[in-house]
């Protein structure tokens, strides 16, 4: 299809090939003679992107003059410009903030409970405030009214975020986020400047819509002055960056806030099988288009696995041996990946995979080993002949009393440290005179950096949000567990469901296989933690039941279907409920005897996993068990609110109450 309106807002589901329609509409404008390729402008999030927009555009015959690079490279160009115009000495680029924070907070913020704040987290955190046009003596209001953690008391916060501008002030210096800040500024109070942007930059197209936060609106905004003439792409189901200040009403809200903009909803996947697509459609809210889900144009492939493993490294280790099982002669490793929800799990999959001889590339993070709290950490282990088992101890004493309420990068840095720990302890048991220097080299083989020639074809190993934007035929999604999936941190209903979100976008990477794993057990430094699976699996073990057939992605059949399986899987909220297949009470001639026993276990299956007895199971699905009373795990899955997830963890438990009940009960009456 064509569209001549303006402005222009392309809803572009994972998969439906936003980049392709993106750099095409550029080259249908220019063929067309409707933008001049000197005045059009194409913004993006990263480098990467931009690049590659380029390399299309040349494909498509779009040479040169074209504008196209990130938010942050085009501004600081044109601020040059306007600099230089002013007779100003261009000031220096602060590459990183971390040397003056760190300073600052050792002078005079260093101190109390403040003390082991890594300058890392105080720079996101003015990043955050910048990305939302927060000056220093608004951060504390605005922190308030947001009910935001921060890496300091708000006030301490505020001072050093002020004393970082004085300091930055004082030698010359701006920052990448001052690059779009003064931009803001200049163009809203040079009005002649103002006028030849809008002149220039006629023809705007923004890729990734729903990452742009308010000062990159802002900035938009300055450019468009009051024309139309505007292209933006995005999707709402793969905002997931709001925590570091983007902000996805700009998408969500833009037919409203444009009302004269032309939506086109593109919804056809072209990357996923059907099967993946339906545990994908499960996890989020139905969107524009006919079906409100994406599409299916590929052929049908397998259903997506779910898998239970008794502990994370049992994990690491059976998915490298089905990765190099599956391996066939000829095929490229590339093709698989493995992801987690924090770079911290990366680390075991990384050791098992080089185990197993299978070459690994680990995606964004950075190596573990290079990472400024593990390099840190080393160094406090004590000298290359100490013995190691003490330094641990501390290292593990660190982490256990550090602040606990810093927010995602906090938290990502101590699951790292945990994660050395662990990995300490693991050298620990099979070495007989374990030291500083014994276990560095152990690190330095197992999670040895390799050359980028060496890597080019490998597994890989990425984060959820280090995996946008990519995609492979084969997809391990890996401790898909509560507290990871949604992370621990995830506090508020916003929150929330952006790791929903986050987890769509995980599923959504895999073309042909999708493989979902979750471990009993989790190794947290020296802690051997009992783990519950992600709420979401349930959603995932429906969507599996409800596709077949004719039950395709976004259709009435499986709708139906899918209404139906959640509610068997949920059984329901309060007391006794109704069989969602058979619409009839159940529960309602529940043994009182075996209900109290089923009670009782799982009081107990809640006290040892550190769960509400909710979690474990629902009143209205113990009641069903006792009403039922039965014999087999293929009999317990037919009753509401016991899908394979909870069947395959209680289910030889609870039938061994009914077994003992039955031993000095009654038989049940009828068939």
């Amino acid at each position: 299809m064509t569209t001549s309106g303006a402005p222009v807002c392309i809803l572009a589901g994972a998969g439906s090939g936003k980049t392709r329609v993106l750099t095409r509409r550029i080259a249908y404008r220019i063929a067309t003679g409707s933008a001049d390729p000197r005045h059009v402008l194409a913004l993006t999030f990263t480098r990467k992107a931009a690049t590659e927009l380029a390399r299309r555009l040349e494909a498509l015959g779009v040479r040169g003059h074209v504008s196209a690079g990130t938010f942050h490279a085009v501004a600081y160009a044109q601020l040059r410009q306007w600099w230089a115009d002013e007779g100003r000495r261009a000031p220096a680029l602060l590459e990183r903030k971390v040397g003056i924070l760190a300073r600052l907070h050792a002078a005079g913020g260093g101190r109390g409970a403040g003390a082991k704040v890594q300058p890392a987290d105080l720079a996101g955190e003015i990043e955050w405030a910048k990305a939302r046009m927060v000056a220093p003596d608004a951060y504390e209001a605005e922190v308030a009214r947001l009910g935001r953690s921060a890496p300091l008391a708000p006030a301490a916060m505020a001072e050093l975020y002020r004393g970082y501008e004085a300091e930055k002030r004082r030698r010359g210096l701006v920052d990448f986020d001052d690059l779009l800040g003064d931009f803001v500024r200049v163009m809203e109070s040079d009005a002649d400047f103002a006028a030849s942007q809008r002149w220039r930059f006629r023809h705007l197209f923004v890729d990734e819509y729903q990452d742009v936060n308010p000062v990159q609106a802002r900035l938009l905004a300055g450019w468009r002055g009051a024309g139309d003439d505007l292209c933006v792409v995005g999707d709402c189901n793969q905002a997931i960056y709001s925590w570091n200040g983007a902000d996805p009403a700009q998408l969500r809200d833009f037919p409203s806030r444009e009302p004269r903009a032309t939506v086109v909803v593109l919804d056809d996947n072209f990357r996923s099988t059907p099967q993946i697509l339906g545990v994908a459609a499960s996890l989020v809210r139905p969107g524009p288009g006919a079906s409100g889900h994406l599409r299916p144009r590929r052929a049908d492939g397998p259903l997506p696995s779910v898998r239970t493993y008794e502990r994370d490294v049992d994990e690491a280790r059976a998915i490298a041996r089905s990765v190099r099982d599956d391996h066939a002669p000829g095929t490229s490793w590339s093709h698989t990946a493995v992801l987690t929800r924090t770079n911290a799990q990366l680390v075991a999959f990384e050791a098992a995979f080089r185990a197993a001889g299978i070459p690994v590339r680990v995606r964004g993070g950075g190596a573990f080993l290079q990472r400024p709290e593990v390099k840190a950490a080393m160094a406090d282990l004590g000298r290359p002949e100490a013995p190691l088992e003490a330094g641990l101890s501390d290292v593990a004493a660190a982490v256990r009393q550090g602040p606990h309420d810093h927010g995602p990068a906090a938290d990502e840095r101590r699951a790292v440290l945990d994660e050395l720990v662990r990995l300490g302890h693991e050298y620990l048991a099979m070495e007989a005179d374990p030291t500083v220097a014994g276990f560095t080299a152990w690190l330095a083989a197992g999670l040895r950096a390799e050359a980028p020639h060496a890597t080019a074809d490998a597994v890989d190993l990425a984060t959820f949000h280090a995996a946008k934007g990519l995609e492979w035929p084969v997809v391990y999604l890996a401790g898909l567990e509560r507290g990871l999936v949604p992370i621990s941190h995830a506090g508020s209903e916003e929150a929330r469901e952006e790791e929903r979100r986050l987890l769509y976008v995980a599923v959504t990477r895999a073309e042909r296989e999708l493989h979902c794993s979750w471990a009993r057990q989790r190794n947290f430094g020296a802690r051997a933690l009992r783990r519950q699976p992600s709420p979401w699996l349930e959603e995932i073990q429906a969507a599996r039941a409800a596709l077949g057939g004719e039950a395709r992605p976004g259709s009435a059949a499986w709708r139906s279907r899918l209404a139906e399986e959640r509610a068997r899987l949920r059984g329901g909220q309060g007391g006794r409920g109704t069989h969602p297949r058979a619409g009839v009470k159940v529960g309602v001639d529940a043994d009182p005897a075996l209900l109290g026993a089923l009670k009782r276990w799982r009081a107990g299956a809640a006290r040892a996993g550190g769960v509400p007895a909710y979690v474990v199971f629902h009143d209205t699905t113990l009641a069903a068990v006792a009403e039922a009373r039965p014999r087999t795990t293929a009999s317990l899955l037919r009753l509401p609110g016991l899908g394979p997830v909870k069947a395959e963890r209680y289910g030889e438990a609870i039938l061994a109450v009914i077994a003992d009940h039955e031993g000095g009960a009654s038989p049940p009456s009828g068939p």
